[in-house]
């Protein structure tokens, strides 16, 4: 099979292609996937493929941003687990990702994190240049449209709108008065140069209802002749012509499979966990693993799927007095207050205290960010408790854990296996020991403390390290955040795409997503994912924002 080279094929022979022929072809539109689509389709001489292989992003699970925990294990999740975990008493650790429009985005928390500027210098240090903080902080501020105004440091007019939580429990502010008893205080913006302290998280709602990429980038622009989107349809590998990528395999429903052409290129924007996936189902990967399972090897590369990163936590809950929880919130009166005025504790993100810490001296950054709220949160979710409660969970944010993601079989309809090593450096644990030692501080400070009932998880029967490191063991939960499986560098040996998203040895093929974080960001990935697919479509095109 034979590619046209784009220089040779004019506007006007383009509408004369068949359907199945694409300038781009991207797969996945998820949080990288629909921001790629808006940006590429911008000029109406390209033809742009999005492709989806879960559906619409209706359900009201969706919208009601604290509804979020009822979409997993369901059709809109892909319901991923890992292997088991030999650090955690060999369990296996779940992670959502979203199957519909939006992907994630359309699943998360909504929580506004972008991470430290030291994050993307490390990586413009670690062999990509161009993504240190000063190449990345315009992409931030181009897609934000935060609700405070432009300034050195945010956007406003963007499509991404980013609000103040619109219906706080009044436990936040006890919770931000007793980190301040603690030693952590408040700061003005954490998304700013300067990340320690504890804030009110910023969310990507819109009058108090989700606002996904989806909402934001996709949506707006689904009118434009010149951008097609199938949902429902499954890619099953990239098509390759030698070393170039042409186009993608794909089905839909139990149809027969069918090609479609890439002119210029196919990006990939399925995560973490897909993107590697795809790759390695295309031949693209370490040659002996891919002989395993019964794959022809196209193109040997050894560092897909591997540098498997996220962000391990535990909860802390405590049974409280303050009547003005989330307990409830599913019952008739706050839905109706929701579906009214979008307001009342329906609107609420769970976690509405963020604070960052450094737990020992000598770290260059906080290890560690809290997730605070009015609500009893364990096993993401799924168990409840008959009472009001409110949560303080640390979260390790800088994990020395390195994991990978590697084909089950060769048949794309099997999930591929996982594994992150969690906790397993030394430095890991101690952090989020520190962590649970520390979430327990603040809970002792006024004004806090007096509306303590009791200390439900871990209990207080947990008093020395060893019997919270069994409790970690116990009930660790990965807080859905996976990066860095397709490593971008231009330098090392293992990396997957260059930083220009390409990747290494295979023409028209990038990779735009949470899978090309060298190291994961100190905070919330999806805003950083959204960056860097803003970033990807300037260099697809040989822009440069400045």
């Amino acid at each position: 099979m034979s590619s046209i080279p784009p220089s040779t094929v004019s506007p006007s022979s383009r509408r004369r292609w068949p359907s199945d022929v694409y300038d781009y072809v991207i797969v996945g539109a998820g949080s990288a996937g629909c921001v790629l689509a808006n940006r590429l389709s911008e000029d109406p001489s390209m033809r742009v493929l999005l492709i989806e292989a879960g559906g619409k992003d209706r359900s009201p699970n969706i919208k009601i941003p604290a509804a979020f925990p009822n979409q997993f294990h369901t059709k809109l999740d892909w319901d991923f687990v890992t292997e088991p975990e030999p650090r955690v008493d060999n369990r296996q650790l779940f992670i959502p990702r979203g199957k519909c429009l939006g992907g994630s985005s359309s699943m998360n928390a909504m929580l506004y994190a972008r991470g430290r500027p030291l994050d993307y210098d490390g990586w413009a240090a670690q062999g990509a240049p161009g993504w240190g903080y000063a190449d990345v902080l315009p992409y931030f501020k181009k897609s934000e449209d935060n609700v405070r105004g432009a300034s050195e440091f945010h956007g406003a007019g963007g499509p991404l709108r980013v609000s103040e939580q619109r219906s706080p429990r009044p436990m936040d502010r006890r919770l931000l008065e007793a980190c301040a008893a603690a030693g952590i205080p408040r700061i003005a913006d954490y998304n700013g140069p300067e990340q320690d302290g504890a804030s009110m998280f910023q969310v990507t709602q819109r009058n108090g209802r989700r606002w996904s990429t989806a909402d934001a980038f996709l949506r707006p622009v689904l009118g434009r002749p010149n951008l097609d989107v199938r949902t429902k349809t499954t890619v099953l590998g990239v098509e390759l012509d030698a070393n170039r990528a042409v186009g993608v395999r794909l089905r839909r429903g139990s149809g027969a499979g069918q090609l479609v052409r890439a002119e210029r290129e196919v990006v990939l924007c399925t995560g973490a966990i897909g993107s590697p996936q795809l790759l390695l189902l295309s031949g693209i990967g370490p040659a002996d693993e891919l002989r395993q399972v019964g794959v022809k090897v196209r193109h040997d590369l050894r560092g897909v799927g591997r540098n498997l990163q996220d962000h391990p936590f535990v909860t802390i809950i405590w049974e409280v007095t303050d009547q003005r929880t989330l307990y409830g919130a599913d019952k008739p009166k706050p839905l109706a207050e929701w579906l009214l005025r979008r307001s009342g504790p329906l609107s609420s993100t769970v976690a509405e205290v963020v604070a960052f810490v450094r737990t020992r001296g000598g770290l260059p950054a906080a290890d560690v960010q809290f997730h605070m709220g009015a609500a009893y949160f364990d096993d993401h979710g799924a168990e409840e408790y008959d009472g009001h409660c409110m949560v303080i969970a640390p979260v390790l944010v800088s994990p020395k854990a390195r994991g990978q993601v590697w084909l089950r079989s060769a048949d794309p309809a099997d999930k591929p296996r996982i594994i992150t090593n969690t906790i397993g450096p030394p430095d890991d644990l101690a952090s989020l020991l520190a962590g649970m030692r520390l979430a327990r501080e603040i809970a002792n400070q006024s004004p806090l403390k007096e509306t303590i009932v009791k200390e439900l998880k871990p209990g207080p029967d947990a008093v020395d390290d060893e019997d919270l490191a069994a409790d970690l063991r116990r009930r660790l939960m990965l807080i859905y955040h996976p990066v860095g499986t397709c490593r971008m560098s231009d330098t090392e040996e293992t990396a997957v795409v260059d930083s220009q998203l390409r990747v290494h040895g295979v023409e028209g093929l990038r990779v735009a997503d949470a899978s090309i974080m060298p190291t994961i960001p100190g905070g919330n990935t999806n805003a950083p994912t959204i960056m860097i697919a803003d970033k990807a479509a300037d260099l697809i095109r040989g822009r440069v924002l400045v």
